[in-house]
C-alpha cells in the first residue's frame, strides 16, 4: 500500500511538471528596446528552451503602431527573425547572445535602419542600439523617450 502511495504521488507531480510546463516553466520573458528608422519602440520578446521565441514591440511615439514577430536562436549562432507591423511595415533582423536571456541585434526594416537589446537595462543596451543624432535615451516618469542631449 505504502508503494502505491508513493507511485500515485509520483504520478501527480510529474503531472503538475507538465502543467508547468505548458505554462511557461520553459520559456523567459525580456524587455526589449528598439531603434527602427530613428523612432523608439519597446517591448517583450518571450524565448522559448528550443530556441523559438516571438516578440511584440510598440511605438513610444505611437502607441497604435505595434510590431509582432518571431525568431529562432541558438548559442552557437545566434538568432534571427522577422517582424510585421501594423501599419504595414516589415523587417528582418539577426542578434548576438550575451546570454540565455540577454542579447542585441540589428536588422533591416521597410522604412530604415533597426537595431535593439533585449534583456539589458537602458544604460548597457544604449552602446548596442544606433540612436539618432543628437538624441538618447531617458526615463519620463515611467515612460522611456528619446530626447535631446
Amino acid at each position: 500500500m505504502g508503494k502505491m502511495l508513493v507511485m500515485a504521488a509520483a504520478c501527480i507531480g510529474l503531472a503538475g511538471v507538465a502543467t508547468l510546463a505548458q505554462a511557461g516553466l520553459f520559456s523567459a520573458t525580456g524587455v526589449v528596446i528598439a531603434i527602427l528608422a530613428d523612432e523608439l519602440f519597446v517591448g517583450e520578446a518571450e524565448g522559448h528552451l528550443n530556441g523559438a521565441g516571438t516578440l511584440a514591440i510598440h511605438s513610444q511615439k505611437d502607441p497604435d503602431l505595434k510590431c509582432d514577430g518571431q525568431f529562432t536562436s541558438s548559442a552557437l549562432l545566434g538568432g534571427s527573425g522577422a517582424l510585421r507591423c501594423s501599419d504595414g511595415s516589415n523587417a528582418t533582423f539577426h542578434f548576438k547572445r550575451l546570454n540565455v536571456f540577454r542579447g542585441y541585434g540589428v536588422g533591416s526594416f521597410s522604412k530604415g535602419a533597426m537595431s535593439f537589446a533585449y534583456g539589458l537595462p537602458v544604460e548597457e543596451a544604449e552602446p548596442y542600439l544606433a540612436l539618432p543624432s543628437g538624441r538618447k535615451l531617458r526615463y519620463t516618469g515611467p515612460d522611456l523617450k528619446l530626447v535631446d542631449r
